[in-house]
């Protein structure tokens, strides 16, 4: 009873001290992770909480941190290193960066008939859908989505085709969504795409690959608020959250 009140106290403070603790890339650089964080709380509040709770998890070693706003990377490393050990999963899951990503479904794959199946490989997946619409894009909103293909010999004709006819948009979030979404999009070429993916099992041709994600996070984010008004985004919980997740 004693050691489980003691990792309760533990994983309720270092709970609140990596939520005070987030990635900035020109900070110190951890040895053993190689992430960079800082803590965005006082320096003197993590030093007092690390100093307090460094030896009550059995999942760190002696281990002499370089600074205490290091613990985030150090925590997810350990739990990686072995299974061997007790270890906190809900405080690794806090830890997780949620991510966003924008999925549209092409005119093709409008025309096709193939919208219900697409949304349902990324909602059987078990992202969570916060924005949905049939839209057709007009010249400016496609031109402003592929700037950095611009000056490609295919310029032209992707233009003329995703404006040709309406589109799905899509935002989906989740953990590791960019990543995850890409695979089960599959390869740009849909020859070249695996089995099982949706180009791989719904498309042929490049020109016509029914389906677009973001490549990254970064353009995630820009993507998602370039086809979408703040307004048309819901914030919501899905029953199902707690099946889904440890």
């Amino acid at each position: 009873m004693a050691a489980t009140a003691t990792a309760t106290a533990t994983a309720t403070a270092l709970t609140s001290l990596v939520a005070r603790t987030r990635f900035v890339p020109p900070q110190n650089q951890n040895r053993e992770t190689g992430r960079k964080f800082r803590c965005a709380s006082s320096s003197s509040s993590c030093l007092r909480v690390a100093a307090r709770y460094r030896g009550s998890i059995s999942a760190f070693d002696s281990y002499a941190f370089l600074s205490p706003c290091t613990l985030r990377g150090y925590c997810l490393m350990q739990a990686r290193k072995s299974r061997s050990r007790v270890f906190l999963p809900h405080l690794v899951a806090s830890m997780e960066e949620v991510q966003e990503t924008y999925v549209m479904v092409k005119p093709d794959g409008v025309q096709r008939g193939l919208v219900g199946e697409i949304i349902s490989r990324f909602e059987n997946k078990g992202f969570l859908l916060k924005g949905l619409k049939l839209f057709k894009c007009s010249k400016e909103l496609a031109e402003e989505h592929y700037q950095e293909l611009k000056g490609k010999h295919f310029y032209p004709k992707l233009i003329e085709y995703i404006t040709s006819g309406p589109v799905v948009c899509m935002a989906w979030e989740g953990i590791g969504v960019v990543s995850s979404v890409r695979k089960l999009i599959g390869a740009t070429n849909p020859l070249q795409a695996e089995p099982g993916t949706i180009r791989g099992d719904l498309a042929i041709y490049p020109g016509r690959n029914v389906v677009h994600g973001s490549d990254s996070p970064e353009n995630g984010h820009r993507e998602v608020a370039l086809w979408f008004k703040a307004d048309e985004l819901c914030e919501w919980v899905p029953a199902q959250l707690p099946w889904l997740r440890e």
